[in-house]
């Protein structure tokens, strides 16, 4: 080496080792960071926040009668919650209603209402009066028979309007109504939306962005209303056995509804963005943070072609 690259490389030996050092440090003080987050979220979860005795004395939950809502009202009679079930058949909230009080002795209110129409809230409104709510969950949702080309979504003008109506018009209405004026410095509202609005999935346009306003519109709320004691949830379960998913037996991935919403309580108030469940927090981080977003849509769009193709050929078949 000539003596003035010699040079030149002691002039930056030093700036360049420090800048490694404290690179270095960094790295490791955030991963230290995220461990320690980590084993508090899905290791310790946060106790008994969500109680009656913290928040306020009933749970309002729709989709009530099946899946997560269902297993979310199970969840909450079991915390001592009372229990306001919201879903479109009365004789299914007649059934879980009543399985509830048995099961849980505690009281139950329902109402019926059908989300896919828009004049159903003052109803509600009416129903939820005069009730000291804690927690809003508002689980009700719909999607696709099958995965679709947008054009070709039978009667799709109805269609779009379903969709906005159930999954985004029902999460707007419920809080601005009702619950946020009733919540006195205290309560908490979960938002279910769904890992797929944590990206584009193609043959799900509609549902796929109905959810992602669901998670913006529910992180944008928490940062209007934090600093009032209100927890605004978003949450983004990955497949859950379920019939809306039509999985039937559950495994590591897929867990029950009642596995999941057991999970995903105990992060309420630990994460405003939620995929609720350890094996769907993994899932979330690899498919957001490691895959490109081009892989990742190629995936999407293989699979949602695979299932297509698999749907319509039983369709012919039946």
């Amino acid at each position: 080496m000539s003596s003035g690259g010699e040079a030149v490389f002691r002039a930056v030996e030093a700036p360049l080792f420090w800048l490694g050092a404290v690179t270095a440090a960094w790295l490791s003080v955030c991963s230290v960071y995220r461990l320690l987050s980590g084993f508090k979220v899905w290791v310790l979860g946060n106790g008994r926040l969500v109680s009656p005795t913290t928040l306020g004395k009933w749970a309002v939950v729709t989709g009530a009668t099946d899946g997560i809502g269902k297993a979310y009202a199970e969840e909450l009679a079991r915390r001592g919650f009372s229990i306001v079930l919201i879903s479109r058949s009365q004789e299914k909230l007649d059934e879980v209603s009543k399985a509830i009080e048995s099961k849980c002795g505690v009281e139950t209110k329902t109402i019926a209402a059908d989300f896919s129409a828009t004049d159903i809230y003052s109803k509600i409104e009416d129903g939820l009066s005069g009730l000291e709510i804690g927690v809003l969950v508002n689980n009700v949702g719909i999607s696709y028979s099958y995965p679709e080309f947008f054009l070709n979504v039978p009667n799709l003008d109805t269609f779009i309007d379903t969709m906005v109506n159930v999954n985004i018009t029902s999460v707007k209405k419920l809080k601005s109504i009702h619950v946020l004026r009733v919540f006195r410095k205290k309560g908490a509202i979960l938002n279910i939306s769904s890992a797929s609005g944590m990206y584009p999935v193609p043959l799900l346009t509609v549902y796929s962005a109905s959810k992602a306003f669901v998670d913006f519109f529910s992180r944008g709320l928490q940062a209007e209303y934090k600093s009032k004691g209100i927890i605004i949830q978003s949450v983004l379960p990955f497949f859950v056995a379920t019939k809306l998913s039509k999985i039937r037996r559950a495994t590591l991935d897929k867990p029950s509804p009642e596995c999941y919403v057991a999970a995903e309580l105990n992060t309420v108030g630990l994460q405003s963005q939620t995929n609720g469940y350890l094996p769907h927090a993994i899932m979330g981080w690899v498919t957001t943070a490691l895959l490109p977003a081009k892989i990742l849509n190629s995936y999407m769009m293989g699979m949602g072609l695979s299932q297509r193709a698999r749907y319509l050929k039983k369709q012919k078949q039946g």
